[in-house]
């Protein structure tokens, strides 16, 4: 099926193989213009397909290439490099939104396929995640930006994470930087599904969302906030240990600015550490029935933290925010995609891990080491491969797509990829030697020579 050079590749760099695959299915030019010819409104494709933008934009997000500008050089865009600006600066928030959403969906049934999830959280329910994150301050190009000391925030995103499958599922841009999570959360409650479980931190304790949920027979668990008041409605009951301290529970009764009332639960957790914020009690609000008891609603919480494991793997793996893309919509845009390509490389692990059962993929393999191949090994694999080679993926089935990873991941030694164990952290040493002088030579202070002004301090 694959010639000798293709084969080699897959002998060699199979990571960085899958990675290609799966963005010449995912992203193939004819199906992604289709795409969006149905979820635009008012963009058009007079000069630059959709296509062609996606193209060049995740070669910029998977760090393939350095900047937009470089990959504009690169790239087959007959266009000038300012329609291409022009193009990112108007591209419609619905459509970055969309496509996350539409590749999500990509994702999931290729995953079926495989057998790539993860255990449920809580059988019968579908658990996700919630979090806000700030697009990072750009440069100051725009015009209205030069003269502004101030960061210059593009935008911000609300991310919904699934922990089943390890995808970012959903996402809310917002081109206000500075807008607050609330501002977000009328459309995240138009998403809003039944037996969906919601656990977020306390930013988003807000009574009116909250509100929301037992109308669409979905449920949440949230840190509350300190300015939601409630009602108890029983005394607050020691029932047992978690893994991080004492829970205790009581029923509670909050109110919405309407008057409407409603029952929950308040779960809070004496923890055994501080968190880093110093707090010593974790109080959460959930309305999930009692046979969810609650030491689950606590572990439930204590999985969310993971989805900072998220974030950091888009900041350390993908270039998630170009600090040269001023426009909030281009910025933004940009994000979206690197949560595709964040996405993509969950599914790359899925199938590694499938390829692999006897082995603990996420506690044994080091995704430095692996997001390293994919970085060094891509442009070579793309010059050496021609790309009528590349065809036979772009219209696979999932099942078919499946076979091929599985077979590619077949190859992967995971002793190349290995963690390197760490131990405890030790003390940061003193450094109180010579302290005050500019500069020391290395060389004589190997050799036991110390220069006599040093001296003289030292003593």
């Amino acid at each position: 099926m694959f010639s000798e050079i293709f084969q080699r590749f897959i002998q060699k760099r199979p990571v960085a193989t899958m990675v290609l695959i799966l963005l010449e299915n995912f992203l193939n030019a004819d199906k992604l213009d289709r795409w969006f010819n149905t979820v635009r409104r008012s963009q058009y494709t007079k000069e630059i397909l959709f296509s062609s933008i996606v193209g060049l934009m995740i070669n910029v997000v998977c760090k393939v290439r350095p900047s937009v500008h470089s990959a504009y050089r690169d790239s087959q865009i007959h266009a000038s490099v300012v329609a291409l600006y022009a193009k990112l600066q108007k591209m419609e928030l619905t459509t970055s939104q969309a496509l996350v959403r539409y590749l999500a969906g990509e994702a999931e049934g290729l995953l079926e396929q495989v057998g790539g999830t993860s255990p449920a959280l809580l059988p019968g329910y579908r658990v996700k995640f919630l979090d806000g994150n700030s697009i990072e301050a750009t440069e100051h190009r725009l015009k209205e930006l030069r003269e502004t000391n101030a960061g210059a925030l593009p935008g911000k995103a609300l991310v919904v994470f699934d922990p089943q499958s390890g995808l970012a599922v959903d996402v809310f841009p917002c081109e206000d930087g500075h807008a607050q999570e609330r501002s977000l959360l009328t459309a995240v409650a138009a998403t809003m599904q039944a037996r969906d479980v919601d656990v977020m931190d306390r930013n988003f304790c807000v009574l009116e969302f909250l509100f929301h949920f037992p109308k669409k027979s979905a449920f949440f668990v949230v840190r509350q906030h300190g300015n939601n008041p409630y009602n108890p409605l029983t005394e607050l009951e020691f029932v047992g240990n978690s893994e991080t301290g004492k829970v205790f529970e009581q029923a509670v009764e909050i109110t919405a600015p309407t008057g409407e009332t409603l029952q929950i639960r308040r779960v809070v957790v004496t923890l055994n550490k501080p968190t880093r914020n110093g707090d010593k009690n974790l109080v959460l609000l959930t309305n999930l029935p009692e046979e969810v008891n609650p030491l689950k609603v606590a572990e439930l919480y204590r999985a969310r933290w993971g989805i900072e494991t998220a974030f950091q793997k888009l900041e350390s793996h993908l270039n998630s925010e170009i600090n040269t893309l001023g426009y909030p919509k281009a910025a933004l845009f940009s994000f979206c995609l690197a949560l595709v390509a964040f996405n993509i490389y969950a599914v790359v692990m899925a199938v590694v891990q499938a390829a692999h059962p006897e082995k603990v993929i996420k506690d044994e393999v080091s995704e430095y080491y692996v997001a390293q191949e994919i970085d060094v090994a891509t442009d070579g694999i793309l010059i050496a491969i021609p790309e009528d080679e590349w065809v036979v993926f772009a219209h696979a089935r999932p099942s078919e797509l499946a076979a091929i990873l599985l077979d590619v991941a077949s190859y992967v030694d995971l002793k190349k990829y290995k963690k390197n164990p760490r131990g405890p952290k030790k003390p940061p040493i003193q450094r109180t030697q010579f302290k005050g002088h500019p500069h020391v030579s290395t060389a004589k202070l190997l050799k036991g020579i110390i220069p006599k002004a040093l001296a003289k301090q030292a003593a």
